[in-house]
């Protein structure tokens, strides 16, 4: 997991030094890992949300899908009820303190080609999501 966080700074009247918690959205569904593929597609419908933040078993984040991931991997010829959302997670492992700046998890996000990134406190919970335009 790579934790992007600098040191605290107060907010400016710029927006690029706001702060990851000033305009993160709400981390919404959470998922454990061993979740299977087509069961974390059920959910995304019934919540109506376009991306799920998976957890492992202690509750930390370790990623996130989206519908459209999770329906490329349903539709592969590899798929089977047994394929978890930890087999297809791969080295995701980018997020954003609260203090991270949107001009850092900006560039973050164009480095690592990532549309959001998770919000995590200091113990690897999700505290919400951060979408950034590429």
């Amino acid at each position: 997991m790579t934790l992007i966080q600098t040191d605290s700074r107060p907010a400016d009247a710029d927006p690029a030094h706001r702060t990851a918690v000033e305009v993160m959205d709400a981390a919404g569904p959470q998922v454990c890992d061993d979740m299977s593929v087509e069961v974390a597609l059920a959910v995304m419908a019934a919540a109506r949300t376009a991306r799920l933040v998976v957890c492992d078993q202690d509750g930390q984040c370790t990623g996130l899908v989206t519908h459209a991931e999770l329906a490329a991997v349903r539709d592969s010829s590899d798929c089977t009820d047994r394929v978890r959302l930890r087999d297809i997670l791969g080295d995701r492992g980018s997020f954003a303190s609260p203090v991270t700046t949107m001009v850092e998890a900006e560039h973050a996000t164009r480095t690592r080609r990532l549309g959001v990134l998770p919000v995590v406190d200091e113990q690897g919970s999700a505290l919400g999501i951060l979408a950034l335009s590429r």
